[in-house]
């Protein structure tokens, strides 16, 4: 597939269903935090985060997010109601990160999906990393 294109493409993270992932064989998924999983002014994780989330791992998918944000006592106030391990100022489309946390957490590539909402950070971070990349639509308020 192209560099230029995700794998996937989807409205907002809720699409992105456990049944989906569990279907096409991922048990990582990295995801991008801001605009991706939240809006940037958003100071603590959604409902609907949480159990997205939580349902993710019923499902046997682990979660972790790889931010280029660098702000780390932010993330990791963020993340840490979730339980979800974070990765700050990850230098995204750089793919050491998205490399190092595969590693780190046991798994395969071929098991690994970067949920995110920009191509130039993180679909492209995702295919120099030799991964499947799902991209959503910016996030944005909706009323």
């Amino acid at each position: 597939m192209s560099i230029f294109k995700a794998d996937k493409k989807f409205e907002k993270f809720e699409d992105v269903t456990p049944e989906l992932l569990k279907k096409e064989g991922v048990k990582l998924l990295l995801c991008d935090l801001d605009n991706t999983l939240r809006l940037h002014s958003e100071k603590e994780p959604a409902d609907e985060l949480a159990d997205w989330i939580d349902e993710c791992r019923k499902a046997g998918v682990k979660i972790v997010i790889v931010s280029n944000n660098g702000r780390k006592k932010m993330m990791q106030k963020f993340c840490e109601p979730i339980k979800v391990p974070c990765v700050w100022w990850a230098k995204k489309p750089m793919s050491t990160k998205l490399t190092e946390a595969i590693q780190k957490y046991g798994f395969k590539p071929s098991e690994t999906v970067m949920l995110g909402d920009k191509w130039s950070t993180d679909v492209l971070a995702a295919k120099f990393a030799k991964i499947r990349s799902y991209k959503v639509e910016h996030r944005r308020n909706i009323v």
